[in-house]
């Protein structure tokens, strides 16, 4: 499983890929929208877990660049902003099951990881 972590905090999406990679998932991470489109051009992920809140471009934006890039790849949103108009934003757009509320827990990431895999189908 190829996962690409998307959030602006950095210490937080570097410590999340470390914690999958202690678990044998191969994760990568981008600081940056922009950043994350370009590793999505040069290597594919089966996976994007992407922060809703970003500068620049928001986590439901970056997702329709990254999927005109990559078609089949399939997406996870988390979010520090724990309003509910943003928890209800985010659902109508993912699904509830594809939707995580920061501080994420590894377990229940990767429960929601391996979830998506197994579905195999868009949210």
């Amino acid at each position: 499983m190829q996962i690409l972590l998307v959030d602006d905090e950095k210490e937080l999406v570097s410590t999340l890929a470390e914690r999958l990679g202690y678990r044998g998932i191969d994760a990568h991470w981008a600081v940056t929208p922009n950043d994350a489109i370009s590793m999505l051009s040069n290597q594919s992920y089966d996976i994007a877990v992407l922060d809703v809140q970003m500068p620049d471009m928001n986590g439901f934006e970056l997702k329709e660049k990254m999927e005109a890039i990559c078609p089949e790849l399939k997406f996870i949103f988390m979010t520090g902003h724990g309003s509910e108009e943003c928890y209800y934003e985010g659902c109508s757009q993912t699904g509830e099951a594809f939707y995580l509320v920061k501080p994420v827990e590894i377990d229940s990431l990767i429960e929601k990881l391996n979830q998506v895999m197994l579905d195999g189908g868009k949210n």
